[in-house]
């Protein structure tokens, strides 16, 4: 059977048409969308693909005439690229997910489905670090967490809010290096002390060496280009690494995955431009007990070098504010810690009422303190 997808333009994932707003509605960045904006873009992009084809076959001798049925047929089947067909074991319905879904659920039946395709031969993780707190206490916690902040709009403690609550699998790339370091510097020691009225000054120069190895475990690298809130799954970490094990797509069952689509390759510099600044920030530690260092010249090479696939537990949930501007709020959970991050709405009218509140008691303080005076 033949399939079409409309893609959200600001992060790739499906779109869903609401009947309620009849607009079009990403689940994965929140963003809404008119029919009027999903054509645009998608005439865009028909619009780029057809200029690249034709940039491409600039310089062929026959070049065939594309009409916008042809372009329309072509983009359907570049979109299709992205898109997959699996089947549900338990009711056998068509799922349809993107190019990075790796486990997801059965829209009618509601069966954990492992897309397993999607973690074999070179995307298959190296390691899984299991979930260790069920939903019902990812509830507790996000319930307990949001009760002390102020001003929070009621409707975010509703239950159809609480159940957007999702375990995902996101995958990262967890790096462990060998590094030999060396480093050579002047460095200056100067003492200052008095006797009676006369203060003496000490200055010693020294040639200062260091040179060792330093290793590095579990640098953890974002892996998949689509999250676009990298900052907040920064601020669940760490992660307890140790207690990752071999992966079994098992562990995926009742969550969702996603597959990565950064490779190592791509990010392998970035990483070791990283590491070498961590050598060289520990090697000028290691000469901490001078007063000044001067003409510092390092040495760094990576020796060894491994890096590990491994998905790693979040709990999820995001809020539109729509009386705030129509801003998107994220909350995320580490699904082993239980550490959370987030940023939560404020009620403009919960503030306003609060605020009228304490004027009121401070105007009875006022006039009882007057009266009394």
């Amino acid at each position: 059977m033949d399939s079409f997808t409309h893609k959200c333009p600001n992060c790739g994932g499906p779109l869903l048409f609401d009947p309620k707003d009849q607009k079009f509605h990403c689940e994965y960045c929140l963003n809404i969308y008119t029919e009027e904006e999903v054509t645009a873009y998608e005439r865009a992009q028909r619009e780029a693909k057809l200029e690249e084809n034709t940039n491409n076959s600039a310089n062929n001798t026959t070049q065939p005439i594309e009409t916008p049925d042809s372009s329309d047929s072509q983009t359907q089947q570049a979109e299709s690229e992205n898109m997959e067909l699996f089947i549900c074991n338990s009711c056998g319905a068509e799922i349809v997910t993107d190019a990075t879904t790796a486990a997801t659920y059965c829209y009618y039946c509601h069966n954990p489905v492992v897309l397993s395709g999607r973690l074999s031969g070179k995307f298959l993780p190296d390691k899984v670090l299991p979930f260790s707190i069920e939903k019902e206490e990812a509830v507790e916690q996000f319930l307990a967490w949001t009760k002390k902040k102020w001003f929070i709009p009621k409707d975010f403690f509703n239950k159809q809010q609480i159940e957007k609550l999702t375990g995902v699998y996101f995958p990262y790339w967890s790096v462990d290096s060998e590094i030999s370091g060396e480093m050579d510097a002047a460095g200056t020691a100067i003492r200052i002390w008095r006797v009676g009225d006369i203060e003496f000054t000490e200055t010693k120069q020294f040639a200062v060496g260091r040179k060792g190895k330093l290793n590095f475990r579990e640098l953890l690298k974002n892996a998949l280009s689509k999250n676009t809130q990298q900052k907040m799954m920064e601020g669940v970490q760490p992660f307890p690494i140790n207690q990752a094990v071999d992966f079994k797509s098992q562990y995926l069952a009742g969550f969702q995955a996603e597959k990565r689509d950064i490779e190592y390759e791509a990010i392998k510099d970035q990483v070791n431009k990283e590491l070498k600044g961590y050598s060289e920030s520990l090697l000028k530690d290691s000469a901490a007990g001078y007063t000044t260092l001067s003409n510092v010249r390092t040495s760094i090479s990576v020796d060894r070098q491994k890096s590990n696939y491994v998905l790693l537990p979040m709990w999820l949930v995001t809020y539109r504010n729509q009386s705030g501007g129509d801003q998107v709020y994220y909350y995320a959970m580490n699904g082993r810690t239980g550490k959370v991050n987030g940023v939560l709405p404020i009620s403009g009218k919960r503030l306003g009422l609060f605020s009228l509140g304490m004027f009121a008691v401070l105007l009875i303080l006022f006039l009882i303190g007057g009266y009394m005076i």
